[in-house]
């Protein structure tokens, strides 16, 4: 079971993504975990993901977060499927990193 974990500014504007992307997944038939949590928390969160994806308003952790944990899968999730709160192609973004 994969565990996919989403950071945002606060942890509240990727909570509708996070629903669509569990509910995704369900239908698909892939086991994972995911949760957002605010960049505040990202010292407790990061550790256990199997991928990271930052929301676009936290970008500017990116190199950050890869310096720190230069073992984990780190990317930025894409403005326009943020923006349509998109959880299929962000899942299948997930997926594919993945591997």
């Amino acid at each position: 079971m994969k565990n996919i974990v989403l950071i945002c500014a606060a942890g509240m504007s990727t909570s509708l993504l996070v629903s669509k992307m569990l509910k995704y997944a369900k239908e698909k038939g892939y086991e994972c975990e995911i949760a957002a949590y605010a960049a505040v928390d990202s010292a407790r969160a990061i550790p256990t993901a199997d991928i990271v994806l930052l929301g676009p308003q936290v970008k500017y952790s990116l190199a950050k977060f890869r310096t720190t944990y230069p073992t984990k899968k780190i990317e930025l999730i894409d403005m326009m499927m943020y923006g349509m709160m998109d959880g299929k192609g962000v899942l299948d973004f997930a997926i594919k990193v993945l591997g």
